[in-house]
């Protein structure tokens, strides 16, 4: 019996610009989504390649900015395959009123995207007090919190996570940190003091992995080191698909080759069980 696939960096673009309008953050949509779009009958198909259960799809802030009717109608179509994360403007006075909205039509967790492939420099407004009341709101509600940021935003990062404790916020790629230095893992050290927060999760995807194999590095250097610091119930998978270049399947066997050398239990933890842990709504039943 194969283990249970869960994939919570995966996203959804419709080709219909008129029904679902583009209005990218930062008036620039990525190369991604417009070479590469994947509806949501082509995820599931997908998904079914690539033996993936469950997603938690991400909004594609890079297509559609903060309108996330395409996530939902995706959710409210297939929950049994799906649960879905919005973005709002957290700096807007009603941004716990569109909360309240999205989390309405059975949308679990939140995202900031405070840097990417479309605004390469590293933005602090996350830590601006206008989005405290988001944050207040989110650890009140128990949504998780995804960070699309770099290693450059930690310090503000650490500010959050000092005054919203009860807040679950998840690393995007592992702040697209950077390996090639090897052992001892110098450039990482940001990284790694996040360990002390017990409610910061780190999300697995190809760009980590890919860096681990760069210079004097290796996954099973780096990843060693990673699980062993935060523990694998602190450590979860996302495809980043169709993000990144390669198919679902190709990204399912990237990681799974990766971690193939952790004890089962690790990696039923990072493959699925963190996943259900930040996304309830992705456990079966």
């Amino acid at each position: 019996m194969k283990p249970k696939l869960i994939d919570i960096h995966p996203h959804v673009i419709s080709t219909d610009t008129a029904r679902y309008p583009l209005a990218p953050v930062g008036g620039h949509q990525s190369d991604w989504s417009q070479k590469r779009p994947v509806t949501i009958e082509q995820m599931i198909k997908a998904m079914d390649e690539a033996g993936v259960a469950k997603s938690a799809l991400v909004q594609a802030s890079t297509a559609y900015g903060h309108d996330n009717t395409y996530v939902a109608e995706a959710v409210a179509a297939h929950p049994e395959r799906f649960t879905g994360v919005f973005s709002v403007d957290v700096l807007a006075p009603d941004a716990v009123g569109k909360m309240k909205y999205w989390m309405g039509k059975g949308l679990t967790g939140m995202r900031f995207f405070t840097s990417g492939s479309t605004m390469p420099e590293q933005s602090t407004w996350f830590a601006d007090p206008k989005t405290f009341p988001a944050w207040k709101y989110a650890g009140e509600a128990g949504l998780s919190v995804c960070m699309q940021m770099r290693m450059a935003g930690l310090p503000k990062l650490r500010e959050i996570l000092d005054r919203f404790p009860k807040v679950r916020v998840i690393v995007d790629h592992l702040a697209r940190v950077e390996l090639s230095d090897g052992p001892p893992y110098s450039a990482a050290a940001p990284l790694f003091e996040l360990v002390r927060y017990s409610n910061i999760y780190l999300k697995l995807t190809h760009r980590p992995i890919e860096e681990s194999r760069k210079g004097r590095s290796t996954s099973e250097q780096f990843f060693s080191r990673l699980v062993k610091e935060f523990g694998a119930r602190r450590i979860a998978w996302g495809s980043n698909f169709p993000a990144a270049e390669d198919k679902l399947p190709a990204l399912a066997a990237l990681a799974k080759d990766a971690l193939s050398f952790l004890p089962q239990q690790d990696q039923d933890w990072i493959f699925f069980k963190t996943a259900q842990t930040l996304y309830p709504a992705l456990t079966d039943g």
